[in-house]
């Protein structure tokens, strides 16, 4: 599991979380940032540097926190299947 960028960041874009990842698993849609969960490292640097807290710590946070559309929305950016 890797973080995740939920529905605060769409029309946001601020990519302060971009400059702060070590990896580059930050990539830049239409309409929000996604997090590659294949590279991502799980370190966090992301979510302090985040101003609209949208950056959740794994999938099950951010389904509890009713970001399933988002967590769906990440693995389809990277073109992979999500499987709960």
């Amino acid at each position: 599991m890797s973080y995740i960028i939920g529905k605060a960041c769409i029309g946001e874009k601020d990519g302060a979380c971009i400059d702060a990842c070590p990896v580059d698993c930050i990539h830049e849609g239409e309409e929000s940032l996604y997090i590659d969960p294949e590279t991502c490292i799980d370190c966090g640097a992301c979510v302090p540097e985040c101003p609209v807290a949208a950056i959740f710590e794994d999938e099950e946070e951010a389904i509890a926190a009713g970001e399933l559309e988002a967590v769906e929305n990440n693995y389809k950016f990277f073109k992979l299947k999500y499987l709960p």
